[in-house]
């Protein structure tokens, strides 16, 4: 599945799936490359938004001929952390 969404009048972001089946084949950067080629035809700015810990999506888009613009971190507590993991460190 490949298709972009009109988040404003000048940007569309690229979204992409692949059906795990027909991953490793090079389909999701040939959809990517494709579509934002349809994007500029169409006068547009085509981007790609991917979550830093999605590894694959990432990779995927820097294939794709895509570089990092921004990067959007979050910062939790180490005691948040362990709540979801279940971890216990000494002295909690």
């Amino acid at each position: 599945l490949a298709g972009c969404s009109a988040d404003c009048d000048t940007m569309w972001q690229i979204g992409i799936d692949v059906l795990p089946e027909y991953r490793r084949q090079g389909i999701a950067s040939a959809l990517t490359s494709r579509l934002a080629l349809e994007i500029l035809s169409a006068g547009r700015v085509p981007y790609y938004c991917a979550a830093w810990a999605n590894v694959k999506s990432v990779k995927n888009a820097v294939q794709s001929g895509f570089i990092p613009a921004w990067v959007e971190l979050n910062a939790k507590t180490i005691s948040f952390s362990n709540a979801l993991t279940g971890r216990k460190v000494p002295g909690e």
